[in-house]
């Protein structure tokens, strides 16, 4: 049988014909018309302004820098996220503090910020910027954080990476705050294959990123430049996958969701094994179906289901292991933590690419329906 992957690459019906007009045009390079169209489609999703780049890291990077973080400022970040949320800052000479997370939604726990604001506040320090990371598709709580933010004035940039079709109160999430990040990697809900994109409702925002990302070159005919640039701009050839990829968002995210509800319908009798929860204030996407085990309750642990799994040739993994355990980040500061190691002890990512058969879903099913009764260890 073929191997199961975590999440793989779903391609439709266009965008062979996009990356075709680019090679017949010979449009190559980091500017062309696909590159424009996918920049436009993404600015009418979003509902900002945005520039096409080569990663959803190479995003966050130039969204940090434009908000200003330089050497030694603090960037306040969740523990519980994916460590390319955090690199940038690093990149910038700043100083990651780590916040823990809620229950409700497995994102950044409004209670933590504040308390870290104030204490903050207290040594007289601001930090320099705060990361709000939408975590495996589902949107954090902006209207409690938004306003923390405002009122003891850090500038948000959200980490929409595994965001794009996320919805917070109707509105996508990615252009809510001051800046925002989307990736376009190839796990994600829709792909280049490899790509991201910064966003901002401050267009000199965008522009400043779109000239940074191409080497910063000054305008003229010599090669002349006055600022530390990067070769961060996405080709006119990848933006071909994403204009085909971007028709089919809405039909992508049915499908994640199709997938998460089905594996929760399917483990509905099992105690001990419980998708995340599902936040009543937006639209989750379930870019990843994730599962937390109970394994008094269940009778098998998290570890012995993936090896279970992997012993069918499915794949599966861990939640995020929370920065603070990270050896990178061993000397950093940090706020609660016991939330984000929870989740990272207990949480069980399943098979969720949008293309999985039915026959697919029972494969799964059937491997950890059978490891728990066989009562499986790793």
């Amino acid at each position: 049988m073929a191997r199961i992957y975590l999440s793989a690459p779903h391609m439709g019906d266009l965008e062979a014909t996009y990356v075709k007009e680019a090679f017949d045009t010979n449009w190559l390079s980091s500017v062309g018309p696909n590159l424009d169209a996918f920049e436009a489609a993404l600015e009418e999703l979003v509902g900002a302004p945005t520039c096409a780049l080569t990663s959803g890291t190479a995003a966050m990077h130039l969204g940090l820098r434009a908000m200003g973080v330089g050497p030694g400022d603090i960037v306040l970040c969740p523990s519980l996220t994916f460590v390319a949320s955090v690199n940038p800052a690093l990149y910038l000479g700043a100083r990651p503090v780590f916040l823990d997370s809620e229950r409700r939604s497995w994102n950044l726990d409004p209670n933590v910020l504040e308390d870290a604001l104030r204490a903050l506040a207290e040594r007289g320090q601001r930090p320099a910027a705060l990361v709000v990371v939408h975590l495996y598709g589902q949107s954090a709580d902006l209207d409690a954080i938004l306003p923390l933010a405002e009122r003891f004035g850090v500038p948000v940039l959200e980490d929409a990476a595994e965001a794009l079709g996320t919805l917070h109160r109707g509105r996508q999430v990615g252009a809510l705050a001051d800046v925002g990040a989307l990736s376009f990697n190839g796990n994600k809900i829709i792909t280049t294959t490899g790509g991201g994109a910064i966003t901002s409702r401050d267009r000199s925002v965008i522009d400043r990123a779109r000239f940074w990302s191409t080497q910063a070159r000054d305008p003229g005919v010599a090669y002349e430049h006055s600022e530390l640039g990067y070769n961060y701009r996405m080709s006119n050839v990848l933006a071909g996958i994403g204009r085909g990829q971007l028709s089919v968002l809405s039909e992508r995210v049915k499908q994640r969701r199709r997938i998460a509800f089905a594996y929760r319908d399917a483990f509905a009798d099992l105690d001990g094994l419980e998708l995340m929860p599902q936040a009543d204030w937006g639209l989750h996407t379930n870019w990843l179906s994730v599962f937390s085990v109970d394994e008094a309750r269940l009778g098998v642990s998290r570890d012995a289901l993936i090896a279970a799994l992997a012993r069918e040739d499915i794949e599966a993994r861990p939640a995020w292991k929370p920065m603070h355990l990270q050896p990178l980040f061993a000397d950093a500061e940090r706020f609660g933590g016991s939330v984000a190691e929870e989740v990272f002890a207990n949480g069980i990512c399943l098979p969720s690419s949008s293309f999985l058969t039915d026959a697919d879903l029972d494969r799964v099913t059937g491997t950890v329906r059978a490891a728990v009764e066989g009562g499986a260890r790793a």
